[in-house]
């Protein structure tokens, strides 16, 4: 199996990417919803799974930029037949769900007041901390954190965690299954196993 692109099939390397963006997805809702319907604020259990939530979506905004590093220096499969409408509505669905990758990671780390424990290994700063934060926000905005963080978090947590990434990841997943199943071609085979 080759490592990287042909016109067939998606190398190992693209499909690493994005089964580990997946992967790093469903991890952080699975910790951020452990956290709010199974633990109390402030308890050991609930900024584990906070602790957890931050390093799988820093994690995830990794891999999705070394993913598009990879995939600006890789061949694209080739579509399979279908219509235009078809084609078009993929790429742009494949579009939104980069800036959603990107977003979500971003507005993530802006939006937090806590420090980032990665993984339990090291700490990454909250953004409040940051030499950013203090030239950018602070004194060329004028704005305090709880003024800033306000309308990136309502942005992060109420209009793309709660509801626009699961329209998008249930569109990507389905149209997948839509292809594998009843169309019967290659999409789904060129990024799980090539053949």
């Amino acid at each position: 199996m080759n490592k990287r692109n042909t016109k067939e099939n998606y190398g190992r390397i693209a499909r690493w990417l994005h089964w580990g963006t997946a992967l790093f997805f469903l991890m952080a809702y699975c910790a951020v919803y452990y956290r709010h319907w199974f633990t109390e604020k402030q308890t050991p259990e609930n900024l584990i799974s906070l602790d957890l939530h931050l390093s799988a979506g820093i994690s995830m905004g990794v891999i999705v930029i070394l993913r598009i590093i990879w995939r600006s220096m890789n061949v694209q499969p080739t579509l399979e037949a279908g219509p235009c409408w078809q084609h078009m509505s993929a790429h742009l669905l494949h579009y939104v769900l980069y800036a959603i990758m990107i977003l979500m990671p971003l507005t993530g780390y802006l939006g937090t007041g806590k420090a980032a424990d990665f993984f339990f290994l090291f700490e990454i700063p909250k953004f409040e901390d940051t030499w950013l934060f203090e030239a950018f926000v602070w004194e060329y905005l004028g704005l305090t954190f709880k003024e800033f963080e306000a309308p990136i978090d309502f942005f992060h947590k109420d209009i793309m965690g709660a509801w626009l990434v699961w329209i998008l990841i249930l569109g990507h997943a389905g149209a997948a299954l839509y292809h594998h199943l009843i169309l019967k071609d290659r999409t789904l085979i060129k990024m799980s196993k090539g053949s």
